[in-house]
């Protein structure tokens, strides 16, 4: 559920200092400089995807500015991806700064000082990241700092594409689905860092994570199509199935049992629903994927050690 604050109930002569408490305690301590004599009221809604923090924030013309003293009372241990939607920004960092437009993303190291400067009216999602997730290091993270890049094709395309919808549906995910789709996030930011740096070889573990992590979205997109098979996911991808196969291999399990686990995953997380009427447990197995009623139910036991049926009456009964 998300978590909405705003300064829209206070008095504009109120809103500068709970605006600052607000950004502050949202993202990482920073400093805001209000550039409107009566601030305009400002919004920030977050959601939580696992160890991913999404939040939309609409608010006047302002600047944040990270400092010395500000990292000094933490949240070094941060990344931060904004897609800009409305407004410009000015960033600068390491010694670079961009100017902002919608459709351009940016990424902001929090261990190191910046600033965003926002002249106009402005809308955008932020997306705070452990930089630990991204298998990088400090030098590679430097090569996307107060740098722009473009939504609209390859890999910062891809990236900005996954994360926009990510924001979009984020309310829907449970919190296995959310966790696993917020490391998928990370593994599509590390490709583009380490393409950025020059340093992506297709042979590479990072570049197999990032297919990888493109591969297991798609098929989270088409779960419920008992149609999805190796070869409709290796000919989307424009890969063999060799090398389909030779990717799920290196996460340690198969393509066919990726799928059979996700499956039963959405099925375990829809039974388990305990207000309003019992969904049908054979309209529940077909939703996701599962042709066969009696092949899901013995997959069902094998899984979880009960019967659909009896999970379900034990999940409503404990509710």
């Amino acid at each position: 559920m998300a978590v909405v604050l705003s300064t829209a109930t206070l008095a504009p002569s109120q809103r500068a200092d709970y605006w600052h408490d607000l950004v502050s305690g949202t993202f990482i301590p920073l400093d805001v400089e209000l550039y409107e004599p009566e601030p305009s009221a400002g919004t920030i809604s977050s959601e939580r995807l696992g160890p991913l923090q999404i939040s939309v924030v609409e608010a006047g013309p302002q600047a944040v500015s990270r400092s010395a003293r500000r990292i000094s009372q933490g949240g070094e241990e941060y990344l931060t991806v904004t897609l800009q939607h409305r407004g410009t920004a000015r960033l600068t960092q390491d010694g670079r700064q961009v100017l902002v437009a919608p459709g351009t993303f940016t990424c902001s190291d929090a261990a190191r000082p910046y600033r965003r400067e926002q002249p106009d009216d402005f809308r955008f999602t932020a997306f705070r990241m452990p930089k630990q997730g991204l298998g990088v290091g400090d030098g590679e993270l430097r090569a996307v700092t107060g740098t722009l890049f473009h939504a609209h094709s390859g890999t910062a395309g891809l990236v900005a594409g996954y994360l926009h919808r990510l924001a979009q549906q984020a309310a829907g995910f449970d919190a296995y689905t959310g966790h696993q789709l917020a490391l998928t996030a990370a593994d599509l930011l590390s490709v583009l860092i380490h393409e950025r740096r020059g340093r992506l070889d297709p042979r590479a573990p990072e570049a197999a994570r990032g297919m990888l992590a493109r591969v297991k979205e798609y098929v989270l997109s088409n779960l419920g199509d008992s149609g999805l098979t190796p070869e409709r996911i290796a000919a989307a991808h424009h890969v063999s199935v060799r090398h389909l196969h030779q990717l799920f291999r290196s996460d340690g399990t198969t393509v066919g049992r990726w799928i059979h686990r996700e499956r039963l995953e959405r099925c375990r997380a829809e039974l388990s629903r305990r207000r309003g009427p019992a969904p049908v447990v054979s309209a529940v197995a077909q939703r996701w994927g599962f042709v066969s009623p009696s092949h899901f139910s013995r997959a069902f036991r094998t899984a979880y050690g009960m019967s659909p049926r009896e999970w379900q009456s034990a999940a409503r009964a404990e509710g």
